[in-house]
């Protein structure tokens, strides 16, 4: 094929909506794109857990999109936990931003790493391995956590094993866990999706 037959083929290409990572490559920026204030302001932490996560990663800030790079900011109740969970894109590092927080993650060999974190100390979670942070404190913490990726991703382990659609087979859970089909069956109902 000749340049001037290929030429029209690479215009239609160019006119289609391109994608990088699975979100769109933008030609007509702003610094918006760049922008995000969600984390400024401590979020509402009212909820099961007591603990909230806000993401500032691609999907709020389309500037993001192949850099890298995303934050959070999580806010804790006194007794909030941060469920364990893993980032299967990302390796974690908290900020603790006030209060005070423990926090561990889980090696592949089943070893456990715990830390009691204060103001201006930081810790790691290395990227693919459960953790978890608690507050055990009797005043709101909160932390900023930076990531490696622009979308690390998260999956709680419990809401996983025990909230996924289909939902895995009891018989799965009560031997991986060594118990009952009735254990099981409730734990089910609590992570069943709400409607």
């Amino acid at each position: 094929m000749s340049v001037l037959q290929i030429l029209p083929q690479l215009i239609l290409v160019y006119k289609a909506d391109i994608k990088l990572n699975g979100f769109p490559c933008k030609s007509n920026i702003t610094a918006d794109d760049f922008f995000f204030p969600g984390l400024a302001k401590a979020a509402l932490t009212n909820n099961t857990f007591g603990a909230t996560v806000t993401p500032a990663s691609v999907t709020q800030l389309a500037g993001l999109n192949t850099l890298g790079v995303s934050m959070a900011r999580i806010d804790y109740a006194p007794g909030g936990l941060n469920p364990p969970h893993t980032h299967p894109r990302a390796t974690e590092i908290v900020f603790v931003l006030t209060g005070e927080l423990d926090v561990g993650f889980i090696t592949t060999a089943n070893k456990l790493f715990t830390k009691t974190i204060k103001m201006g100390e930081v810790f790691v979670f290395p990227r693919g391995l459960l953790h978890f942070q608690i507050n055990n404190g009797k005043v709101p913490a909160a932390v900023i956590a930076g990531f490696n990726s622009q979308l690390p991703g998260t999956q709680r382990a419990a809401d996983a094993l025990f909230g996924s659609s289909p939902t895995v087979d009891d018989v799965v859970l009560t031997k991986a866990f060594q118990i009952g089909t009735k254990e099981v069956e409730k734990i089910k109902s609590r992570f069943a999706p709400k409607k």
